[in-house]
């Protein structure tokens, strides 16, 4: 008796707001959950972090929040009693969820997890831990739901700039010292070439329609080669010699691993269509500056493979939000 008299009359949540405004999104963040999960084609179990919400109308004061985590629980339990999903999948499920509940027009989810892969390190071919991020985003609203799949992924890049200084301050000593143009060109071909390394973090977000199914490893793999080279949380002297001769000889701006995450989607998938979305993002963080540096592609796929070809895009890019948003 006493316990429902505390419990309130009205359902504030559905009174009229101060203000008739509407809202594009309201929800819960940082909701911590540990989710049976498929990742290249294995079940592991991860910690994840959602981000949740809906629209709100502008005669609504709120939303229920605990319809959200009724929401959330509803689809992990149905991904538990059934085959476990992959993450955008997921997400995808709970944003139908979420919306239905809360009587809705759209609704939003983003999972972020961390999951870990075993790698052989590539000249001791030892065991090496790497954690990598993983990222689901999916919007449903009345004609359906949209998703996308998302991999983080560390690497370095060697600077060009630099190197080619260093290059050309190296040819002008090596001239001085009495090498003719054949030797210096040669010694300049065999020795790595110094200059100053930038740690990197590469960003791939996919969004294809129903029945392209994508596999986080091979999104992996499109970042890291990106970079100037892949890195390793064990790294034994020869490892370590690999990486660096790798790196330097390959050297990269950051606007050149979002170029490169662009040739690796379009030629890894050459049977996703051109309506599918792209983000491609990159950050280095430097090493002889104060400040970062970062650069990012979205868009159509179709309007990227236009441009590799020489034509140009149909349109301006659009940004994950309206992808996912479309009909």
């Amino acid at each position: 008796m006493c316990a429902k008299s505390l419990l309130p009359g009205v359902d504030v949540q559905e009174t009229l707001p101060s203000l008739p405004v509407r809202l594009t999104r309201a929800g819960v963040t940082r909701s911590s959950k540990a989710i049976r999960m498929r990742v290249n084609g294995t079940e592991q179990l991860f910690h994840a972090d959602i981000r949740c919400g809906v629209d709100l109308g502008a005669t609504q004061k709120g939303v229920h929040m605990s319809r959200f985590e009724e929401g959330i629980n509803e689809a992990i339990d149905a991904a538990t009693e059934m085959d476990a999903v992959a993450i955008d999948v997921l997400a995808e499920r709970i944003a139908t969820s979420v919306t239905a509940l809360q009587g809705a027009h759209t609704g939003e989810v983003s999972i972020r997890a961390t999951y870990p892969v075993t790698r052989r390190t590539p000249v001791s071919d030892i065991d090496s831990q790497e954690m990598y991020e993983l990222f689901g985003v999916a919007v449903a609203g009345p004609h359906g739901a949209r998703r996308v799949l998302g991999v983080a992924a560390q690497g370095m890049n060697a600077c060009p700039c630099a190197q080619g200084l260093i290059q050309d301050q190296a040819e002008e000593a090596l001239a001085a010292d009495g090498f003719d143009a054949d030797e210096i060109a040669r010694i300049v071909r065999l020795v790595p070439i110094a200059t100053h390394n930038q740690r990197a973090k590469g960003t791939l977000h996919i969004g294809a329609p129903e029945g392209h199914d994508l596999v986080a490893d091979d999104l992996v793999a499109i970042i890291e080669d990106a970079m100037s080279s892949e890195i390793y949380e064990l790294l034994k002297r020869s490892d370590e010699r690999y990486v660096v001769d790798r790196a330097h000889r390959r050297p990269r701006f950051v606007e050149d691993s979002v170029r490169e995450m662009i040739r690796g989607v379009i030629d890894s998938f050459p049977g996703l269509p051109d309506d599918a979305f792209v983000s491609a993002h990159q950050a280095n963080f430097e090493t002889i500056h104060t400040h970062d540096v970062e650069a990012q592609r979205t868009g159509l796929l179709g309007e990227m493979r236009a441009e590799v070809l020489g034509r140009s895009p149909a349109g301006d890019d659009i940004g994950m939000g309206e992808w996912l948003r479309r009909r």
